[in-house]
């Protein structure tokens, strides 16, 4: 009976972790959403640090890989420099839909966590609206690049709607032990893409949607703007993509060889003796308990991580409230001995965190870093 507990125990610790495919993720998994705010400014025509008009926006997305995600970005601009007055508190509203692509992910590789610090694209088409009471200008009086030739006769209302693009770039620092905050520093350009631009007694307005589309800069502005973004919790727990091992072929045979042993074995007496290297002696008694084989639960961990999966906690939510039980945590052969105990304990006082929020009571979680030749990512829970 030994021997086939023993075979169980070493096929579940030597399935192979070093395939490394991404957690399948739900609709509603990998959303944000962020706040931002600061300064913009007419790309051309004026002085910059004399014309800056302060913005606040929301910005809402998804990822759906660690590269590629979309978002939706919205931004209220309260001040009407340099063009005239609107006589209202929002001179200008601008949503757009944005692509998003992370840089540091595409060309460095997603290593089961965000960088401390990424670079990430954004680019996209939006609607602007311009609030207020717009002056009734007949379009006459313009050539075909929006200079106004004549002056102008007050026939029709002006347009308050136009097309944008904007195409900036997000300098971003991923805070918290859990990386769900980033802080993030955004330079941006925005184009009306359909615009005029006039001037009566030397002050502008601006037409929209009257033109032809086309990105001149002549109808652009600049803009600086930094803002937080949350990251929900994801259904595995965590707020940002997970890896997982995905060498199927492999995992789903060690899987059937498995099944037949607890097959063979759910036939003979249940009754065997525990490996030492697997559960150690309880104190106090002199011989090695015999345990049955329902008394062990296994939890794997990622290649050097501690953190509890969503599948991992599924396993260990079997454990019943007041039970005892011995922790023992692993680590594969990888890396040196020293990080390895580190890394057995960190794992081995991770499931014992978690057990204990659940009513559990835990007697004893050891690191054991790495045991014989088939040794893995494993805490090995012993329930008494």
């Amino acid at each position: 009976m030994k021997k086939v507990l023993l075979l169980i125990t070493v096929l579940m610790m030597t399935v192979s972790m070093s395939a490394q495919n991404l957690t399948a993720s739900k609709t509603t998994d990998n959303f944000y959403i962020g706040i931002n705010g600061g300064v913009a400014t007419k790309t051309t025509g004026h002085a910059w640090l004399k014309g800056l008009n302060p913005n606040a926006g929301l910005r809402i997305g998804r990822w759906f890989t660690p590269v590629f995600g979309f978002a939706i970005d919205g931004n209220a601009y309260f001040s009407n420099k340099p063009y005239c007055s609107t006589k209202t508190a929002v001179r200008y509203l601008n949503t757009s839909l944005l692509g998003t692509i992370n840089f540091s992910n595409w060309f460095g590789g997603y290593k089961g966590e965000p960088y401390a610090f990424e670079i990430v694209g954004i680019a996209g088409l939006g609607w602007g609206h311009l609030f207020g009471h717009s002056l009734e200008i007949s379009t006459d009086f313009f050539n075909p690049n929006g200079y106004l030739i004549a002056s102008p006769s007050l026939k029709q209302i002006s347009g308050r709607d136009n097309l944008t693009s904007k195409v900036g770039l997000d300098l971003v620092f991923n805070l918290g032990e859990k990386k769900a905050w980033q802080f993030f520093v955004e330079p941006a350009m925005i184009w009306g893409l359909n615009d005029y631009t006039y001037s009566i007694e030397n002050c502008p307005f601006a037409v929209l949607g009257n033109s032809k589309i086309k990105y001149n800069l002549n109808r652009s502005f600049f803009q600086l703007n930094a803002g937080f973004i949350y990251k929900f919790r994801n259904s595995n727990g965590t707020h940002n993509f997970t890896i997982v091992d995905d060498n199927q072929g492999e995992i789903d045979r060690l899987n059937a060889r498995i099944n037949q042993l607890q097959d063979e074995l759910a036939k003979k007496p249940k009754e065997v003796e525990v490996v030492k290297e697997v559960i150690k002696e309880i104190p106090g008694v002199n011989t090695v308990r015999e345990i049955r084989v329902e008394d062990l639960v296994f939890v794997t961990f990622a290649q050097g991580k501690s953190e509890l999966t969503f599948d991992a906690k599924t396993v260990l939510n079997n454990v019943k409230v007041g039970r005892h039980v011995q922790i023992v945590g692993t680590a594969s052969p990888e890396g040196n001995p020293e990080l390895n105990q580190r890394l057995s304990q960190a794992r081995a006082d991770a499931v014992a965190a978690y057990l204990k929020e659940r009513g559990v009571i835990v007697d004893e979680a050891t690191g054991k870093g790495v045991q014989g030749t088939t040794s893995n990512r494993l805490a090995v829970v012993y329930v008494k």
